[in-house]
């Protein structure tokens, strides 16, 4: 496996001939690393859902450079989304739109509809804008597990599984998109994520669609996801900690000691910007096979902090369900 530099031309050059052989290829976002593929060939997706053995009913997200793409790629792109793309993208924010037939079927679990992105990272958008042609990319990590914001992330997860990382370093959000729809002025989240609810709701009435929903319009909606390997469980104070042989994850500086092998601090300052980009990659870190249990504390579930909350309770429900 090569891991280049994205500021290299010969990293980007090298990625798009692999794409167009219908090769994958990981490459940075401004959320979290992704497992790219040509959106547009069907066989090229399908290695994706084998490296990552991804579940086919699980849609993959479609990232695109330009909005010229977008109109190439969907039956109608309405002014109520134009309005909320025009201010968000490029950016961490994913919108689900009716697809045309030039998106096949294997990219949205054969649903009629797509979740369409377009990354603000520099790399991703000279890669994307380079090669072409949309780019089908789920995060680039076992699925299931929790999303690699580091390129030694990928490699350390994916091995010999694919042949190119670009590495553009460590995201400025380093948690997922936010993927929403928008029907008749309402705003509907199908998953929280780096744009947040108070951002998005001075557009619209904000529903929040339950991602135990039969039906799956999104990534990210299964009960379980994001989760170690370890199993999680999330506490209110360090006093709920009762394993010694284990990590910690706090949101701030604890006040006493902990009673963990490991602790980490997501923010010192309870700056939520700072918790969520520090998010999975702490967690990565505290994953470690000499530990029994990693708990992690309670983040506010305001801005950000619903984000970084629905990602560990998803993690707390894998371990604990039954």
């Amino acid at each position: 496996m090569l891991i280049l530099k994205g500021d290299d031309d010969l990293a980007i050059g090298l990625a798009c001939e692999l794409l167009k052989k219908g090769e994958v290829v990981a490459f940075p976002t401004e959320t979290v690393y992704g497992l790219g593929a040509d959106a547009l060939n069907p066989y090229a997706v399908a290695k994706i859902f084998e490296i990552k053995k991804r579940p086919h009913f699980d849609p993959i997200i479609v990232h695109v450079a330009d909005l010229d793409w977008v109109k190439r790629i969907v039956r109608d792109f309405p002014e109520e989304v134009r309005r909320i793309t025009n201010r968000f993208w490029p950016g961490p924010l994913t919108v689900i739109l009716e697809k045309n037939e030039k998106v096949p079927d294997i990219v949205t679990a054969g649903l009629p509809t797509v979740g369409i992105r377009m990354p603000s990272h520099p790399v991703a958008r000279k890669l994307i804008d380079s090669f072409g042609r949309p780019i089908a990319a789920p995060s680039a990590n076992p699925f299931g597990y929790i999303s690699p914001t580091r390129a030694s992330h990928v490699a350390r997860l994916l091995k010999e599984k694919i042949s190119l990382v670009i590495d553009g370093g460590e995201p400025s959000f380093g948690i997922e998109s936010t993927v929403i729809s928008v029907r008749d002025g309402k705003i509907y989240i199908y998953r929280f994520g780096a744009l947040t609810l108070e951002e998005l709701s001075e557009f619209g009435e904000i529903i929040v669609v339950s991602g135990e929903s039969k039906s799956r319009l999104s990534p990210g909606q299964l009960p379980y996801h994001y989760a170690p390997n370890r199993p999680l469980k999330i506490v209110e104070s360090i006093k709920e900690i009762e394993n010694p042989s284990s990590s910690f994850l706090a949101f701030m500086e604890p006040k006493d000691k902990v009673n963990a092998k490991y602790v980490r601090v997501l923010t010192k300052t309870g700056d939520l910007r700072e918790a969520a980009s520090n998010f999975f990659s702490f967690l990565i870190e505290l994953d470690r096979e000499d530990v029994e249990i990693i708990y992690a504390e309670k983040v506010p579930e305001k801005g950000l902090g619903r984000a970084i909350m629905e990602r560990l309770k998803k993690a707390e429900r894998k371990t604990f369900r039954t």
